[in-house]
């Protein structure tokens, strides 16, 4: 299927990788994720265009004709200028608009402050799992509740299994055997290679590790690896994406995301 935005192309993909069924209907693309349906951004629509004056109700429906027992909405729109249409109707329906930076490098530069403390290696252990499953949790933008720990294991099992089946590495920046900072790189075998789940544990920030870590991914991806174009995906308001630019990422599109939390 023809997919334009760069980051939903690239979201598909990892999610067609990891077991997700999609499902091209001309008018957009369902995503699914029935074995882990708290995962809002594997169970969504992505619409080929921008919303028209009075598109709001009819793609409600749509969504729940085919996600009916889901509490949440989430929909895309496939563009990389960040126009969603019409916007005022949008937001009147309730949706939250995420507008994330589409970023690209074919080349990175070392970190201004690299840190050489810590030790940097794959994830490859049961207990590397397990505490990238806690990372999860304690860097959660969310009150961690049963449903947001459920859908960060089974987040966890999809990525492990993605690298266990050749699809990528899994990285880590480790104080002994203790998990500081970790990141995902898979690779489409066509030369691009996306970035997942950058995350650095709170109390190990400010040291240059998570800098450190893009960077020595970066590098792996580039060479070993085999990618001419990394992609990452940064949200625009969040300090990190001034590090990403740093190591020589540039802003390449804008990814729409628009959804409505359970109870809205």
């Amino acid at each position: 299927m023809m997919i334009e935005s760069l980051g939903f192309r690239t979201d598909l993909l990892l999610l067609e990788l990891g077991g997700s069924d999609l499902e091209d209907t001309g008018e957009y693309v369902v995503a699914r994720t029935p074995d882990n349906p708290n995962f809002w951004w594997g169970n969504f629509l992505l619409f080929r265009t921008p919303f028209a004056p009075g598109d709001v109700r009819r793609r409600l429906d749509a969504f729940h004709a085919e996600f009916p027992a889901a509490n949440h909405v989430a929909v895309g729109i496939d563009t990389v200028d960040g126009v969603i249409g019409a916007e005022d109707e949008v937001v009147a329906a309730g949706f939250e608009i995420g507008r994330d930076v589409v970023m690209t490098a074919r080349e990175v530069v070392p970190p201004a402050r690299p840190n050489e403390e810590s030790t940097y290696r794959y994830l490859s252990s049961d207990d590397d799992w397990e505490q990238l499953v806690q990372l999860g949790l304690v860097t959660a933008p969310m009150e961690v509740d049963d449903l947001y720990a459920e859908f960060t294991r089974r987040k966890v099992a999809t990525k492990r299994a993605l690298v266990e089946a050749g699809y990528g590495k899994w990285f880590g920046a480790f104080e002994g055997d203790r998990l500081q900072s970790s990141l995902g790189l898979m690779f489409d075998g066509k030369g691009l290679a996306r970035f997942q789940s950058v995350q650095t544990h709170p109390d190990d920030r400010n040291r240059g590790i998570g800098s450190t870590l893009v960077h020595r991914a970066s590098t792996y991806g580039l060479t070993a690896g085999g990618a001419r174009t990394l992609v990452m995906v940064a949200d625009p308001e969040y300090l990190a994406i001034r590090i990403y630019r740093a190591l020589g990422f540039t802003d390449t599109e804008t990814q729409l995301q628009l959804s409505v939390r359970p109870g809205s």
